[in-house]
């Protein structure tokens, strides 16, 4: 069999960081983890092509030399997904399609998709697989509980070009404990989290480094910390170990809930293992939102002395924000802007809320009768799919007020120098020196220094940095060129 994978592009958004790889000359910032699992899960003597099209374009000649072209994607990327199905049905190619986006909602592509394998590849594939070889596949394969995932093999990376990315990725766990209303996690992976073994994420390790990887390294995890025991006992002693013997090739950033600030020890041997980033969904300050959302991890504690005491420990804290709450009222938007500049959150990710497909919101919303469409996956082009008790114009200028707030230079670079001041780093480590890395700051004294208009708040964080916090310069010009692309997107969408 020849399998050509096809990964969709992403839109512009702030997670694409599609103005801060320009810097760094890459072209997106992680590879498409799930494609290149599901291709180590095949047969090893079929031949495999990848196109991901956030790096290259897609060739009529690749889809002709396939057998099955297989896509995977999420709710994000379904434009994309709609103009690989149109080219792939005018040359006569055969789909098959999983992932988050066609197993919530497979129903919309039945006509252009010809084979769906849902939920984990893991529980589905082998059957198709099986039907394939019979010569009858089946248009539907539905998962039947969860994999066991200390099955799941070792990516295959020969299949991408690693300099094409920002930062590699991989895999620990799949599930979370908590079950936040917005959110769609435990339903494609449960609540019960499921782990790799020390072994298979050494091997992973290994495998990248072997491939000559230095750099940053994300644990796509939904909730890095949601077997704390296993973390603590087996996995981290296991990557410190082999960090200190590789002498610390890699920078490991990954997602977590706020209550990693509960746990010293926790946080202790994250830092040792070579962890210095924690997305954390923060989602609002209002305490009422939270319990209405169920977000209860975040309720009954102080959350910006949270994100501080994370913060002192040496972890650079990603945030994730959402308005559009029942209990917000017009006085989340200035609440939200003082919370973000107190707390030192560089990446503050502030997005509408949206009722994604069968989480319980969709649910609730669907009973109320205030559902209005199924949302493009965008939580920050203004979009919103249902009715929400604010109104809705309220509601979207509100948000873009937040855009052009947390994201003006002045009180982007101010919040930067308020993490900076609080931010204790771990001990030193092994600097690998790119070529990437000189070009990069060039390039941003140059847009930021010396072309942008308001170029004062770089230079004046440039030289309180080189003299206060030396060690913390290369840091600061990289949160600099975050907040140019920050500032494009909240551009883009605010105005």
């Amino acid at each position: 069999m020849k399998i050509l994978f096809i990964y969709p592009k992403y839109p512009e958004t702030f997670w694409s960081f599609k103005h801060a790889l320009k810097f760094i000359g890459k072209k997106a910032t992680f590879p498409p983890l799930g494609l290149v699992t599901v291709a180590a899960l095949l047969p090893k003597n079929w031949q495999k092509k990848l196109i991901d099209l956030n790096v290259e374009k897609l060739k009529d000649e690749d889809i002709k030399w396939a057998d099955y072209v297989f896509t995977s994607a999420m709710i994000v990327q379904k434009e994309s997904i709609k103009d690989i199905i149109k080219r792939c049905q005018k040359l006569n190619a055969k789909i098959v399609a999983g992932g988050p986006l066609f197993t919530s909602g497979h129903k919309e592509f039945e006509k252009g998709i010809d084979h769906f394998v849902l939920g984990e590849a893991e529980t589905t594939l082998p059957s198709f697989l099986k039907d394939l070889e019979r010569g009858h596949p089946q248009k539907i394969y539905l998962p039947a509980g969860f994999p066991d995932i200390t099955k799941t093999p070792t990516p295959l990376w020969d299949l991408i070009n690693p300099k094409h990315y920002a930062s590699m990725n991989i895999q620990y766990s799949r599930g979370c404990p908590f079950n936040c209303e917005f959110c769609d996690i435990t339903i494609l992976n449960g609540r019960v989290p499921r782990t790799k073994n020390k072994e298979q994420i050494l091997a992973e390790l290994e495998s990248l480094y072997q491939r000559g990887w230095k750099g940053g390294v994300f644990f796509v995890d939904d909730n890095f910390i949601g077997n704390k025991a296993k973390l603590k006992k087996e996995i981290l002693p296991a990557i410190i170990q082999w960090m200190e013997e590789k002498k610390y090739p890699f920078l490991f950033n990954t997602e977590a809930t706020i209550n990693l600030a509960d746990d010293d020890e926790l946080m202790n041997l994250m830092i040792k293992a070579g962890f210095n980033s924690i997305f954390i969904g923060v989602e609002t300050p209002n305490e009422e939102s939270l319990i209405e959302c169920a977000k209860f991890q975040n309720t009954n504690r102080n959350l910006l002395e949270s994100i501080k005491k994370i913060q002192r420990r040496g972890f650079q804290v990603q945030g994730g924000f959402i308005v559009g709450f029942d209990n917000d009222t017009p006085s989340i938007f200035e609440r939200q802007i003082n919370f973000i500049q107190k707390s030192g959150i560089v990446t503050a990710m502030v997005g509408l809320l949206n009722a994604l497909p069968k989480t319980r919101l969709y649910q609730r919303l669907k009973k109320n009768n205030r559902l209005l469409k199924v949302t493009s996956g965008n939580n920050t082009d203004c979009s919103i799919n249902f009715i929400p008790k604010m109104k809705t114009k309220t509601l979207i200028s509100g948000y873009q007020k937040i855009l052009r707030k947390i994201y003006s230079p002045k009180n982007y670079y101010a919040r930067v120098k308020t993490f900076l001041k609080n931010y204790q780093p771990a001990q030193r480590r092994t600097f690998h020196f790119q070529l990437s890395y000189l070009k990069a700051f060039l390039k941003s004294v140059w847009l930021l220094g010396i072309k942008e208009k308001e170029r004062y708040y770089y230079w004046q964080l440039f030289f309180w940095s080189l003299f206060r916090r030396p060690e913390l310069l290369p840091l600061a010009i990289t949160f600099s060129i975050y907040g140019f692309h920050f500032r494009k997107i909240s551009e883009k969408y605010s105005a």
